[in-house]
């Protein structure tokens, strides 16, 4: 768990000098790459000349980054892996039910306490709330971390130059909420989120979710869904009782306002299609080869 921790120095606010947000940037050329080239099964030097780094370096990166070889990466991001993930994609959620969110199925997890606010709460677009957010850097690129006082309320990601733009998206959800810039008051959260030493059973971390009760109830089914696993998107509609629902419960997933948290990667198509993802296919790809690389560091 030690090798993809983000050490407190690296969670500065982004910047040109951020390690995490250059080995993100080359991660995400070479994903883009493999993505297009995997079947050809590309050489070490091809990715790396695609990411603009030496062979050597990118070998250290994808080790320091997620634990794993490239070789072992682009194993992670083809279809058959896709289709492993969801294997028994159905008896994965009933057995989390069974074991609860504590249950061996959870080593590799970030452990997470939730809770939604009232559907009034949500209806009136946040009015009354006090919203705080910061740009953080993150395995996935710069994370917006935004807390309320009853937890985490929101996490979206951007590539560079497209900050503002994303932090818009999230403020549109709430649009009167009042939001205000506190980066040293939300460092704690994105330390929290993806420094993996600090994924505790016995300190979880706490969400609020906003949204429709439907939608509330697709993101409770999302946070049943273990590390290194995936469920489709009717397995989730046949879990909240609504088998017909297979589109609206994908709708639902693309209004995640907590991503990464709440586990929308974690949601394919059947066969092991990657659809659609709000903040890009590629992180979607990150997202999951780098739980590829946490599974397989115990």
């Amino acid at each position: 768990m030690m090798i993809s921790a983000i050490h407190d120095q690296r969670l500065a606010k982004p910047g040109h000098q951020s390690a995490a947000l250059r080995d993100y940037d080359s991660v995400r050329r070479a994903i883009a790459f493999i993505s297009e080239q995997w079947r050809s099964q590309p050489t070490i030097e091809a990715m790396a000349d695609a990411a603009a780094v030496t062979p050597d370096e990118l070998h250290h990166l994808f080790r320091r980054w997620a634990g794993l070889t490239p070789k072992a990466f682009m194993q992670a991001l083809t279809l058959d892996h896709a289709k492993s993930l969801l294997r028994d994609s159905a008896s994965v959620l009933d057995a989390a039910l069974d074991s609860g969110l504590s249950g061996p199925g959870r080593l590799h997890d970030l452990f997470v306490t939730h809770e939604a606010m009232s559907p009034g709460e949500w209806k009136n677009g946040g009015a009354g709330m006090m919203l705080r957010y910061g740009f953080h850097a993150s395995p996935f690129g710069t994370a917006i971390v935004i807390a309320s006082d009853r937890g985490l309320a929101g996490l979206a990601f951007a590539d560079p130059g497209e900050e503002s733009a994303a932090f818009a998206d999230m403020k549109r959800r709430w649009p009167n909420a009042t939001y205000f810039e506190d980066h040293d008051g939300t460092v704690s959260l994105a330390q929290r989120i993806f420094d993996t030493r600090l994924w505790r059973p016995d300190q979880p971390l706490r969400v609020v979710l906003i949204g429709t009760d439907f939608e509330v109830r697709v993101w409770e089914t999302l946070l049943k869904i273990p590390m290194g696993r995936a469920v489709c998107y009717s397995d989730i509609a046949a879990k909240i009782r609504n088998p017909k629902a297979s589109r609206a419960v994908g709708a639902a997933i693309g209004r995640n306002p907590v991503s990464f948290v709440v586990p929308c990667h974690r949601a394919l198509g059947k066969g092991g299609a990657l659809t659609g993802y709000h903040w890009g296919v590629t992180r979607k790809q990150a997202m999951l080869g780098w739980e590829a690389g946490q599974v397989g560091l115990h």
